[in-house]
């Protein structure tokens, strides 16, 4: 008695059902949702205690032996007939191979605890090596102030130019485009109840006060704080930094320093600049929706915002640029003499630069919120 199947040959013979597969056990041609399914009705059909006679099959491959492994329960029937010892081969690899792989434990208490002290120390770490990286800036600012002439002066040129003038471009750019932005989206608001002369006070101490110190913060975080942390890392790799310490180069003196002293004169100008183009790009958005001319924008500027508020933005512009300065060169230091902690540091270098100057923000207008207002 012969039962026909797509796939399988179902005969009965003298010892028992004997299961004979025919055609191509190949991925492309079990690729289909049709042949999957007529495979898997045939499959079923078949007695478990079959004997298999795998010496009809046209074609075998990798997939078609994982499908016949699996049926068999991971494990070879009693009695199968494989004559092509490639193909016995195959099927014996398929079975030395893991089916899943293996689960990922999950961490114990006592393991998730010990994780967390782990990072709590690695974050201590970090905070003494910047408390001791500030003080040792604060010492080195002393020792310029002893012996000037002997001050890296050359460097803090440099840095001045690099992080100052070539900054001018984009902080001008995109501090134009928020006070137009700001002053479309407020004249719309101040139209409604006839309050448009009101825009002069929004703008002026918005921009003057909070905006244009911290937009020039995040920009020159983003720019000159990686930067920093990039060429200290990079003489890290390169060695120059053990070099330095063999031939007795102090290197907060030499490295910290300048840049500090760089980013605390640079910084305020930076700030005093992004503000005044933005304060141009709302009187010419005010100009064009209110109808505000720029006289009158100029006249009652001084009288809505008082100096202090400017006062204000250029000396936590200065204090921004010595952090940022600091958390640049303290992470370049930390740099390991590899290509993935270089760029690792720098990314570090900037999100934790910006976050601080947020933080510092903050800070400013909660201690000095009655001063200016």
């Amino acid at each position: 008695m012969r039962s026909k199947q797509s796939w399988i040959l179902v005969e009965q013979a003298a010892d028992g059902v004997r299961a004979v597969p025919r055609g191509r056990w190949t991925a492309g041609h079990l690729a289909s949702r049709r042949a999957w399914r007529q495979l898997g009705k045939a499959l079923a059909d078949v007695a478990p205690d079959a004997a298999w006679d795998l010496n009809a099959l046209a074609e075998l491959d990798h997939v078609g032996a994982l499908v016949l492994w699996r049926h068999w329960g991971r494990q070879w029937p009693q009695r199968v007939s494989i004559s092509d010892a490639e193909r016995r081969a195959l099927i014996g690899r398929v079975a030395a191979a893991p089916e899943q792989a293996p689960e990922r434990r999950r961490a114990s208490a006592a393991q998730a605890l010990d994780s967390l002290g782990a990072h709590i120390v690695a974050v201590l770490g970090q905070m003494r090596d910047f408390t001791a990286l500030t003080g040792q800036l604060l010492l080195d600012l002393l020792q310029l102030l002893a012996r000037p002439a002997r001050g890296p002066w050359r460097d803090f040129s440099g840095h001045l130019y690099n992080i100052g003038a070539q900054a001018l471009a984009i902080t001008a750019l995109v501090g134009f485009l928020i006070g137009v932005v700001l002053a479309y989206l407020m004249s719309s608001v101040l139209r409604q109840f006839g309050a448009e002369t009101f825009i002069v006070n929004i703008l002026g101490l918005t921009l003057i006060r909070e905006l244009g110190p911290l937009l020039a913060a995040v920009l020159i975080a983003g720019r000159s704080g990686s930067t920093i942390t990039a060429q200290i890392g990079v003489m890290r790799v390169t060695e120059e930094l053990d070099a330095m310490r063999v031939l007795g180069i102090p290197l907060g003196f030499r490295l910290v320093l300048p840049r500090a002293l760089a980013l605390a004169i640079v910084m305020p100008l930076i700030a005093v600049w992004t503000t005044v183009a933005a304060l141009i790009g709302g009187i010419l958005a005010a100009n064009i929706t209110l109808g505000i001319g720029t006289g009158y924008f100029l006249e009652a500027l001084p009288r809505v915002v008082p100096v202090a508020n400017l006062m204000l933005a250029v000396g936590k512009s200065a204090v921004f640029g010595v952090f940022i300065a600091l958390i640049g060169c303290h992470f370049g230091l930390r740099v390991q003499p590899n290509t993935e902690s270089l760029g690792q540091g720098t990314t570090a270098s900037v999100v934790t630069s910006i976050t601080a100057v947020i933080l510092l923000d903050a800070l400013f207008a909660v201690v000095f919120k009655s001063v200016g207002l």
